[in-house]
């Protein structure tokens, strides 16, 4: 891995999971993904994408920006634009940067690519209250089965999790914060 923040992911799993006293098949049961893809996460041997990171975070009771915040190594009260850590989902091309620090509510600005759809399982969504606030461009929020047409301006509230789906229909980058309530 050459990316600086994938193996600082890495470790912060397996910190993680090490804190917890968890083992790797224990993870695995309780995030759905596989033993072995965990361990090649752990080893930096795969770049996990925002659906495995979010599976594992959760399965972890941590959201996607606490394990983020962990790999960088920081905590600190005041989040300046330069060091908030941005990841790429080397999959959907799907960016997201930790604008608030962790903790309590959280800020996650999202850039999803023109015609790209990134899939979240329910157990993404159990360990916080989300809110989608449209920023520019157009979303297509599949919450199961009801679908969120939603354009610049706009703020959905998540009900109860289910699985869900980002999807960009239109033509130029989607941008949106994601804002989380820790339960």
């Amino acid at each position: 891995m050459t990316d600086p923040l994938s193996a600082s992911l890495a470790a912060a799993v397996r910190a993680a999971r090490q804190d917890r006293e968890l083992s790797a098949g224990t993870l695995a049961e309780r995030s759905g993904v596989s033993r072995a893809m965990i361990g090649k996460i752990e080893r930096g041997e795969a770049q996990p994408t925002a659906v495995l990171l979010s599976r594992l975070a959760s399965a972890l009771g941590l959201t996607l920006s606490e394990l983020v915040a962990r790999a960088e190594g920081e905590d600190p009260g005041l989040s300046r634009r330069a060091d908030q850590p941005t990841w790429q989902d080397p999959v959907t091309g799907y960016l997201r940067r930790a604008v608030s620090p962790p903790g309590g509510t959280e800020l996650v600005e999202v850039e999803l690519p023109a015609g790209a759809k990134a899939n979240f399982p329910a157990s993404s969504y159990v360990v916080a209250d989300h809110q989608i606030w449209v920023l520019s461009g157009e979303l297509r929020f599949h919450e199961g089965e009801t679908v969120h047409d939603l354009a610049q301006g706009d703020c959905l509230q998540l009900g109860r999790p289910v699985d869900c789906a980002y999807e960009n229909t239109g033509r130029q980058p989607c941008r949106y914060l994601v804002v989380l309530t820790k339960r």
